[in-house]
């Protein structure tokens, strides 16, 4: 009896370390390898990788009629996730374009980070694709300014304004700028495109988002 509880207990404490050592988000991404199982993703298509403000635009492809969207935005993931998951989230895929929305995380997660800290985070994981994806379009979205993050602005501003001069000098590569339409006429945030939280967006926003990104869309 003492024997089959004290392999019970190993079995017990073994499967909880395991569960302890998954990382954040390691859920999320199994969940894609899943739908990628059950229906095999289409090549050529646009891949748009990023946080919640990509995971909450669940009827993304009907703002872009005619587009192959594959969206694999998860959580509130932060450029740190990308990098860490980023062989599961470019490896299975042949995109033509990828899109990425992230970094306001970062900030979330440590008020005192860097600008400069997130513009490498960010240039790391490019790097990553452009080792899988040499010649593929890749384009960012700048950080959107949340009206329940205004105490970070600062330096999410001063991120888009590195990561913009950094996509400036990358061939095929573009710096999607979002925050001038999200501005009103007299150049304050609009509190009405987000949602009760002053952090996601509403559908509204999501249209403005949609017509800035349509130039850039193969």
């Amino acid at each position: 009896m003492k024997k089959i509880l004290s392999a019970f207990l190993l079995l017990y404490f073994a499967l909880s370390f395991s569960q302890e050592k998954k990382p954040m988000f390691w859920q999320d991404i199994q969940n894609f390898k899943k739908i990628d199982q059950e229906t095999p993703p289409p090549k050529d298509a646009i891949l748009l990788i990023g946080s919640s403000s990509f995971t909450k635009w669940t009827d993304v492809a009907s703002y872009f009629p005619g587009k192959t969207i594959i969206n694999r935005g998860f959580g509130g993931s932060r450029m740190t996730d990308l990098n860490d998951f980023a062989d599961d989230l470019l490896s299975p895929y042949q995109p033509k374009q990828i899109i990425i929305y992230c970094s306001d995380n970062d900030f979330a997660d440590n008020h005192d980070l860097k600008a400069k800290v997130v513009v490498n985070r960010f240039k790391t994981f490019y790097k990553k694709i452009r080792e899988k994806f040499p010649t593929i379009e890749v384009d960012f979205i700048s950080i959107k300014y949340s009206p329940s993050r205004e105490v970070l602005w600062p330096q999410m501003k001063e991120t888009n304004k590195k990561i913009a001069a950094f996509m400036k000098k990358e061939p095929n590569a573009e710096f999607i700028d979002i925050t001038k339409a999200m501005e009103d006429s007299t150049g304050n945030v609009r509190r009405d495109l987000f949602v009760e939280d002053m952090l996601h967006l509403t559908p509204e926003g999501y249209k403005i988002w949609a017509k800035v990104m349509q130039p850039y869309m193969k």
